[in-house]
């Protein structure tokens, strides 16, 4: 739950009332702070479905301190003890059962959340039988502290970890003394990385979120380019417009459902353009293919009993029901397929041949582009076997 609160800057005690009138132009002013309504939503509905009371009231002590951004100084409220009778232990215990992790940017998140996801993918033995399971939440577009001090407040009560990407190195600060200050474990993922590139390239970065006001919108040539990788990808989909190979950045080849045309439009959506060509049995296979430079040319490879099942899922999307006699899915037609396209395999050694069985489409595409980048820039990887 995000409760209501103002953030305040420090004052002296009250003078007598005889003095009030005279005193007034010399007492600094408070300033109140607006808190976010989109913050209240969210902090009432989990409220409601964890079945925790609305804390509405929360005083917010004034201290003097270091100032944490801008010109105003303010001073975090004292952190939450936990056995105290506060409340504080109970609402950490009524988020969902798992542990939290609030992912903050000031942009769209999307790195936050693929570095918090890449690291809980190395807790999957934990994760998937819910010995340790874990609630995580975006904070996307949060560009000023007030919205900063709730979400870092709301995570010091539920005993939440913070994993932040601020641009703004005033707004990277100000989360890392909260955190500091209520002792909420925390992340700055963008932060050293950006350092390490400064100090590397010798310059000072800009400091604004990517999509600022200050940021040059323009379309860039690589978008141009990517755009171009797409069409042209679309274009040559399941070996349509053969003539068109050499025009390919990557040509990927394999028999039906191996994953050619989803990791083809993976890897246009990076700027390539690609093209890809099915192999079936008995049907010949473009001259095109075999005249183009083969260091462009990449084998898929599936395992039968993984890809019977894909064709049948595929067949019953099309229609097909028993009475429909086709050898589409018979399992003896799927291992001679196979056969086949491995021996044109291996009729083209240059050609390498890729296991997408137990892959996702993003990492046969990091097989794909080390080893079209290797063979670009002639540099070579050492490899145990052919199959990758």
């Amino acid at each position: 739950m995000i409760c209501s609160s103002s953030l305040v800057m420090s004052s002296s005690p009250s003078p007598p009332a005889s003095s009030e009138a005279s005193d007034e132009l010399t007492q600094p002013q408070v300033r109140k702070f607006k808190t976010s309504p989109q913050l209240n939503r969210w902090s009432r509905a989990r409220s409601i479905r964890s079945g925790r009371k609305l804390d509405r009231s929360v005083e917010l002590r004034t201290r003097s301190g270091s100032p944490v951004q801008g010109e105003e100084e303010f001073e975090l409220p004292t952190s939450p003890k936990r056995g105290s009778g506060s409340g504080s232990e109970s609402e950490s215990e009524g988020n969902g059962g798992g542990k939290s992790i609030f992912m903050v940017s000031d942009g769209t998140g999307w790195t936050a959340e693929h570095a918090v996801n890449a690291a809980l993918g190395q807790f999957d033995y934990c994760l998937v039988d819910r010995v340790c399971p874990v609630n995580t939440h975006l904070f996307s577009g949060i560009d000023d502290v007030e919205q900063l001090m709730e979400i870092i407040k709301q995570a010091a009560k539920e005993g939440a970890m913070v994993v932040y990407t601020l641009a703004d190195p005033s707004m990277s600060e100000s989360a890392r003394q909260a955190c500091k200050h209520w002792g909420v474990a925390s992340t700055d993922v963008l932060g050293p990385i950006t350092e390490a590139i400064g100090g590397h390239l010798g310059v000072s970065p800009s400091g604004l979120p990517r999509w600022a006001p200050g940021r040059e919108k323009t379309l860039s040539e690589e978008y141009f380019r990517r755009i171009e990788a797409i069409e042209f990808t679309i274009k040559q989909d399941d070996g349509a417009l053969p003539r068109n190979l050499h025009l390919a950045d990557i040509i990927l080849t394999g028999v039906s459902r191996s994953g050619k045309t989803p990791l083809s439009i993976y890897l246009a959506q990076k700027g390539y353009k690609v093209a890809n060509v099915p192999i079936v049995m008995n049907v010949d296979l473009p001259k095109t293919l075999f005249e183009v430079n083969p260091e462009k040319v990449f084998a898929l490879t599936i395992n039968p009993v993984v890809l019977q099942s894909i064709r049948r899922a595929r067949a019953k999307t099309l229609g097909f029901n028993g009475e429909i006699k086709t050898n589409y899915c018979d399992m003896d037609y799927v291992k001679q397929e196979l056969e086949f396209a491995g021996k044109i395999f291996a009729q083209n050694p240059v050609w390498p041949v890729i296991e997408v069985t137990a892959k996702a489409i993003e990492e046969t595409a990091v097989i794909v582009l080390r080893l079209y980048h290797d063979r670009k820039n002639r540099c070579s990887m050492p490899r145990i076997s052919k199959r990758y």
